[in-house]
């Protein structure tokens, strides 16, 4: 009798499993042209954005790298991993005795380094002294996020404010007032861009000039956010061809992050 393979740490647990079904079952589970589990599916998405490495390098233990792949472009196309996120955030503020939508975020960006993949459509980033693509996040005060938007490295922070505002107030019923923000997001067009979808741009600035990194406050929450993010290696670099492909593995990191911190074992 042939032993069953360990489970890999990236894997969903039962109780994880049942909260994530609904959200991913696009059809049937027992549809006819179904071959594969589709828990072992989301197993194998789970793993390759954390080990980062390319499709066909993924273990024999999980269905086809080529189902995998084409489930998972189905998944981000139906935006189901941005609606889970969306409730699971709910779900840990109202945890901590907060209310489920937030009435502050932080706004900022982060560059990734380009790969040839990505290479059409990296820009340079001047400030930072990289070529690759920009990834503008908006996250709640707990860092969970909210919304978020590629685009090439050399597009500015204040030229985004606008998109980012609408999505977050999308996701939040309009319940969001402020937005807390860095240096690079000052000027009339942000601050009226934010206006119009009702925020109020909130630039938290350096008192004096002071060397090294300094915990600055509230903006902190959003660089750990990215710290987050960071630590599922497919996400370390844009190693992607398409920018919605680069922002949906974001949601798939988050919303792991957060089944991890609601199911997390006492």
């Amino acid at each position: 009798m042939s032993k069953q393979p360990k489970p890999y740490p990236s894997d969903v647990s039962d109780e994880e499993w049942e909260f994530c079904a609904p959200y991913l079952t696009l059809m049937k589970e027992e549809a006819p042209q179904r071959t594969h589990s589709l828990r072992q599916v989301y197993n194998a998405l789970r793993w390759l954005v954390r080990a980062g490495c390319s499709w066909r390098m993924m273990p024999h233990e999980f269905p086809p790298w080529w189902v995998v792949q084409q489930q998972t472009q189905r998944w981000l196309r139906a935006g189901c991993f941005e609606a889970m996120a969306h409730d699971l955030r709910a779900i840990l503020r109202m945890a901590q005795d907060r209310n489920p939508e937030p009435t502050a975020v932080i706004m900022d960006s982060r560059t990734m380094q380009s790969t040839p993949e990505s290479g059409k459509r990296a820009g340079f980033d001047g400030h930072k002294k990289r070529k690759g693509s920009k990834v503008h996040a908006a996250v709640d005060t707990l860092g969970h996020l909210l919304a978020l938007k590629v685009t090439a490295a050399n597009e500015q922070d204040r030229a985004q404010v606008g998109e980012l505002a609408k999505a977050v107030q999308e996701a939040t019923g309009e319940n969001v007032e402020i937005a807390y923000v860095d240096q690079g997001y000052t000027g009339e067009k942000p601050a009226a861009a934010a206006a119009q979808h009702g925020l109020h741009l909130e630039v938290v600035k350096h008192h004096e000039a002071k060397r090294g990194f300094i915990l600055l406050p509230r903006r902190w929450v959003v660089e750990r956010s990215f710290g987050w993010a960071a630590r599922f290696r497919r996400l370390a670099r844009d190693y992607e061809r398409l920018a919605a492909t680069m922002a949906g593995y974001h949601w798939v990191a988050f919303a792991t992050l957060m089944l991890q911190s609601l199911f997390r074992k006492s």
